[in-house]
């Protein structure tokens, strides 16, 4: 008679559900790191642009100056634009975004629904960051002696 014996396995249950949520967790820090540095390099494109854009106007922003703009407005004046291609550039992305996330909520058994307010919130966040990054510029811009801009004409 042969005796066959069975080794039993055990673990315990919170690191099994450990296990089943690391790829969750190393997936969520990659993709931190990576908005991280492509909110990075959003600001860095949106400097160059506010820095071009302010370069190009410099002389309708001299004559703004000298016929009585406030700084207020001038900022307001520069700010506009981009501000305008930043909301637009959240109109696109809206939509992508519910349908990614809403494929990657499919994965789990308990899940939440979407609210408009987090997409709200990640768009305020956008255009915030975008005037704090333009607005560096355009108030350089408008403090400028307008004198400078004014006489090489």
């Amino acid at each position: 008679m042969t005796m066959i014996t069975n080794s039993i396995d055990y673990t315990f249950l919170d690191s099994h559900l450990k296990s089943l949520y690391l790829a969750d967790e190393q997936m969520a820090s990659i993709l931190t790191a990576f908005s991280l540095l492509a909110i990075l390099v959003g600001c860095l494109g949106l400097f160059g642009l506010a820095t071009y854009t302010a370069e190009k106007r410099m002389k309708e922003i001299g004559v703004r100056k000298v016929m009585g703009a406030t700084v207020p407005s001038l900022v307001r004046l520069l700010c506009k634009d981009l501000v305008k291609r930043v909301l637009v550039a959240f109109v696109i992305a809206c939509p992508l975004a519910y349908w990614g996330f809403g494929k990657w909520l499919e994965n789990f058994t308990y899940r939440i629904d979407m609210q408009w307010w987090m997409f709200g919130m990640g768009g305020l966040m956008a255009v915030v960051i975008a005037i704090c990054t333009v607005s560096t510029q355009a108030i350089r811009a408008a403090i400028a002696n307008p004198i400078h801009s004014l006489r090489s004409e």
